[in-house]
């Protein structure tokens, strides 16, 4: 009886919503959602107050209730911690807290919950790792974490699943996760239900989920996941959805998948890879590509060839086959008769179609769409490859008269389209200075617009005549090709060739970025500055998200990429941003793989292009001599986080003498912190509130404000430290700043 009155002191009703109440009997057995049981009255074996409008916090003398069976408090909210007494409860069955907003970490005592069957803890704000303790609960059908902000890799004892021989429901999607999918997750023979979705999860698909013969939902997309799809996926004979969207799978589509798969009629998944070959024939015997909003599954691969007939015959409503390497003449039945349903831009020898589409004519080949003989492709190679012989050989005379040398093969190999000298020539307006966007170290960015598909791109031109240039393209090109991220731009095409008079000439053709970069942003010209401070304004909230973005970036380059990256030029003139203010990391003409994953700062590793970053921004190491380093991102990152929320360039004339902008905001921290959020955000300091309350009101949300900055500009100081060792780990760096996110909208 004390435990249960413990339990109810320190929870009440919402106001503001209508709900039944407990029933205030004397006998605690008569309260609603009280079971009791029929043998021992004064023994409580189930707590049912599932969307009760309760809130305050559990209180830990719910581990008293030792004969407790289930405890259901979903869909309220509860607050503060999960206590760790509940590990007492060792005749727990069901633990039901999701929907709520309970912090802390996942306390491991709940492994001595033995008889637990349920496990839900979804929607809440739950941090830290997911305990290893876990794994030895055994009776254990449903596991489900998803939605919170687990936040580490997945235990050992979870990836040795001999033991969860029960489990039918495996949820951790929507969190923070990294490493590896366990390999041997296959042995849960009776997984019905895995969702992995929008973690951090890299590396491949286990094979062994083709023993999954029960599992009609699979979702493991928006993750860094790599390597071709397993074939075995065939043999899940009844899987419904599949998702794996939103990575970086490569390689065909096995056939034994597609023809194995004929079950998936929910939903059905793959956009967003680079999944290369041509779209299989088997996909159209899928029922589930009928249904309008899933019809975007194969968008955003390389696929190749033309596109399937059978496409026109199916009952499709919608058709997203954007960004891929189709060519040849778009069908004209079915859902390609409305072109304001269909989709096809990225795909730059499509030809034909309908009239509204405003594509180029096609020519007869192309017309018959890979439907030739044998022999007359046969001819056709031959023609095809004698010209090129013979323009190869004109070229290469016309080069040793001119004593130079031509790049004879394009180093980012098939990933990506290439686009000749003419049509950026006509896509930029001949270079036209009107469209001029940026001037950087090795060359100039114009916008432009490719004709073929109209899209508006931005296009990096390489100045030949400066020196380093050539190794910078060869080096972008070499990043680009081997990473995929939504934080980090993306190449459309690029060009190695020669212009009109014969000289060399290079450039790489981006998606356009709307509001330019991040420079613009924080330090607008003189000349336009009245006219853009207004509108060119960033909130502390908006500050904070391009940071969390730009952090994102690094660590999917540091710590997810098959070879890690060290970008090396970290400035804001380097960070665009989308129409939605969404930080993409650019120019990677300084980057470096790093041969092993390591971001120690010794050794002999040499830099090619002189110093690596820009004045300010270049971690001191890389003045000494030092290797290319991780740290040496971090430590750029950290300045450009100090100037993001002081408004201080670190170049800035003050800085002398042994003053720069590091040692300027530890002078700072904590007490003068309020000078900088008067200045820079007024507006975040305010509420709409009435006059009553506005003062108190408004030293509230200052307060909250000031908290949050000192802690981003303590995270900046810690990952700009002189000294490498000293400096923070990026996926740390990125952690904290999403914690603090989370304080400052809470």
């Amino acid at each position: 009886m004390q435990a249960l009155l413990a339990f109810k002191a320190q929870i009440r009703h919402d106001p503001n919503q209508v709900t039944s109440s407990w029933n205030e009997s004397l006998h605690f057995c008569q309260w609603h959602g009280v079971t009791c049981s029929r043998l021992h009255q004064q023994r409580v074996t189930k707590l049912f107050l599932n969307s009760s409008a309760l809130v305050g916090s559990i209180s830990p003398h719910i581990g008293n209730l030792s004969f407790l069976r289930v405890l259901d408090l979903q869909n309220n909210s509860f607050t503060h911690q999960i206590p760790p007494q509940i590990g007492n409860l060792h005749r727990l069955q069901v633990l039901g807290l999701n929907n709520n907003s309970l912090s802390g970490t996942i306390p491991p005592n709940i492994s001595k919950c033995f008889q637990l069957t349920s496990l839900y803890l979804t929607k809440n704000n739950l941090v830290g790792q997911i305990p290893s303790q876990l794994g030895s609960l055994a009776k254990l059908d449903l596991f489900n974490f998803r939605y919170n902000n687990l936040t580490g890799e997945i235990p050992p004892s979870l990836g040795n699943m001999s033991s969860l021989q029960h489990l039918q429901l495996l949820a951790m999607g929507f969190n923070n996760l990294g490493g590896s999918i366990p390999t041997d997750i296959g042995k849960v023979s009776r997984l019905e239900f895995v969702s992995f979705m929008n973690n951090k999860l890299s590396g491949n698909i286990p094979y062994s989920l083709g023993n999954l013969t029960m599992i009609s939902s699979l979702f493991l997309g928006g993750n860094h996941l790599n390597g071709n799809i397993p074939s075995s996926l065939g043999r899940c004979h009844g899987l419904q959805m599949l998702d794996l969207s939103e990575n970086s799978l490569d390689g065909k589509i096995p056939q034994q998948l597609l023809t194995g798969l004929l079950s998936l009629s929910i939903y059905f998944n793959l956009s967003s890879n680079n999944f290369t070959g041509s779209i299989p024939f088997e996909i159209g015997k899928l029922q589930v590509l009928g249904l309008e909003r899933y019809s975007r599954s194969l968008s955003r691969n390389n696929f190749s060839g033309a596109i399937p007939q059978f496409l026109e015959k199916l009952n499709l409503e919608r058709m997203n086959l954007s960004f891929n390497q189709l060519s040849g003449e778009v069908p004209t039945g079915g859902v390609f008769k409305n072109t304001s349903v269909v989709s096809l831009v990225g795909n730059a020898k499509l030809c034909g179609g309908m009239a509204s589409l405003k594509l180029p004519p096609c020519t007869l080949n192309e017309s018959k769409g890979g439907r030739l003989s044998r022999r007359m492709k046969l001819m056709i190679s031959l023609v095809f490859g004698f010209t090129l012989l013979v323009l190869a050989l004109v070229l290469s005379l016309f080069s040793l008269c001119k004593k130079r040398t031509e790049t004879k093969s394009s180093t980012l190999g098939n990933s990506v389209l290439q686009v000749s000298y003419a049509t950026l020539l006509k896509a930029t307006d001949s270079f036209s200075p009107a469209n001029l966007i940026g001037v950087g170290a090795f060359g100039s960015v114009y916008k432009g617009i490719l004709a073929d598909d109209r899209i508006v791109v931005a296009v990096k031109v390489l100045n030949m005549l400066h020196r380093g240039a050539s190794k910078s393209f060869m080096a972008e090109c070499e990043v680009l090709r081997n990473i995929r991220h939504r934080n980090l731009v993306k190449i459309i095409t690029a060009c190695s060739s020669i212009d009109f008079s014969g000289n060399d000439f290079k450039a790489l053709v981006y998606e356009f970025m709307d509001n330019g970069s991040l420079e613009e942003w924080l330090h607008p010209s003189i000349g336009a500055r009245d006219a853009i401070e207004s509108a060119k304004s960033l909130s502390l909230v908006q500050r904070l998200n391009i940071a969390i973005d730009v952090a994102c970036a690094l660590n999917y380059l540091h710590n997810h990429c098959e070879t890690p990256i060290v970008h090396c030029d970290l400035k804001p003139s380097n960070v665009l941003l989308n129409s939605n203010l969404t930080g993409h990391v650019s120019d990677f003409g300084l980057s470096k793989f790093l041969s092993v994953p390591t971001t120690s700062v010794g050794g002999n590793q040499s830099c090619s292009i002189g110093i690596r970053g820009s004045v300010g921004y270049a971690a001191p190491e890389y003045g000494m001599g030092s290797e290319v380093s991780a740290n040496g991102d971090v430590y750029s990152f950290g300045i450009l986080l100090l100037e993001m929320f002081t408004g201080k360039r670190p170049t800035d004339h003050m800085f002398s003498n042994g003053l720069n902008l590091h040692a300027y905001v530890r002078t700072i921290l904590p007490e003068r912190v309020s000078e900088i959020s008067e200045s820079l955000f007024p507006q975040e300091r305010a509420t709409n509130v009435t006059e009553a309350h506005r003062h108190s009101r408004l030293s509230v949300r200052a307060h909250k404000v000031e908290e949050c900055l000192t802690l981003i500009l303590g995270v900046g100081v810690a990952c700009s430290f002189e000294s490498p060792t000293n400096r923070k780990d990026i996926s740390d760096a990125e952690s904290e700043l999403q914690s603090i996110r989370r304080n400052l909208l809470g």
